[in-house]
């Protein structure tokens, strides 16, 4: 196992990074096909205001970060790519004006799923576990699910922010989970979370509704414990055939961000704008976890 390093920010709260002065929000935020550009330069944009629209199924549309001006709609250099791609340029105002269509949700509990995941859908919601692949296609699988796993591993070296959301929000984590339940109807859930997380176990466990049909899982630390096919093999005893998907096992397996931002799509209205990032190292003024703006 690598060394952890985790050590500078496991308990730092997770607070807001400064805000912006520009945002180049590319439109290629998720696997699937690319955005459509939904704004055009000169337009004013709110905090949460769609600026493009999904391209087909497996695509999402895309949120301003900041409320200000677009100033340009053009190529840059996507940085995980390391090609050009197309991407929105926005100025802030320093207004931090929210999208008045930015609403919660009430009564979610009763929609239907349908509903529910044109939400998801609408939202913006892609997995932050790293593929980014958009969610509202992902629980809508082709086969039949039943077990729903939540990674709370966050096996890496010096991250922590998947940690603080789960010490942070425990409460938001478990409705995202029914929220899932109610669009995939999978009889079991389990969270798994590396027993080096101490606090996030027992917070989660203080919270956990003993009659619910959620389990709290402390696995060994050890990398890559976070994996989906290692999650799957060492709590179902279940093998993910080569080149086949959790899916092919009756599994769904979704990260912690990606629940908590599932919770605050369909129960604030909010969409995926922003994610929790940890700035750690050596020889940094101000390591933390931060909620960070796309772009």
């Amino acid at each position: 196992h690598p060394l952890e390093k985790k050590e500078k920010t496991a308990d730092k709260k997770i607070e807001s990074f400064p805000e912006p002065k520009i945002v180049v929000i590319f439109l290629s935020q998720h696997a699937g096909r690319r955005a459509k550009p939904s704004v055009r330069v000169g337009d004013k944009v709110k905090v949460g205001q769609k600026i493009g629209e999904a391209d087909g199924f497996i695509s999402s549309p895309i949120h301003a970060s900041i409320s200000g001006k677009v100033i340009s709609i053009e190529e840059r250099i996507h940085p995980a790519f390391q090609s050009k791609d197309l991407a929105i340029i926005i100025e802030n105002d320093g207004g931090n004006k929210f999208d008045p269509l930015i609403q919660p949700y009430k009564d979610f509990e009763n929609l239907p799923k349908e509903t529910l995941l044109e939400i998801i859908r609408e939202r913006g919601i892609v997995g932050l576990g790293g593929a980014m692949f958009p969610t509202h296609v992902k629980l809508s699988p082709p086969k039949k699910i039943d077990t729903l796993i939540v990674n709370g591993c966050e096996c890496e070296p010096y991250l922590n922010g998947d940690n603080r959301i789960m010490i942070q929000h425990p409460k938001e984590i478990f409705v995202g989970i029914r929220i899932i339940q109610g669009i995939s109807g999978v009889e079991r859930v389990f969270v798994a979370v590396e027993d080096n997380k101490l606090e996030a176990i027992t917070t989660l466990n203080k919270f956990l509704d003993k009659s619910s049909s959620v389990e709290i899982v402390s696995l060994k630390t050890k990398y890559p414990q976070g994996a989906e096919k290692v999650l799957i093999k060492r709590i179902l005893d279940r093998e993910v055939p080569s080149k086949g998907l959790p899916l092919d096992v009756g599994v769904v397996v979704s990260n912690i961000g990606t629940v908590f931002a599932i919770y605050q799509a369909v129960v604030e209205g909010i969409p995926l704008f922003q994610r929790v990032i940890t700035v750690s190292g050596e020889n940094l003024a101000r390591p933390g976890n931060y909620w960070v703006k796309i772009g």
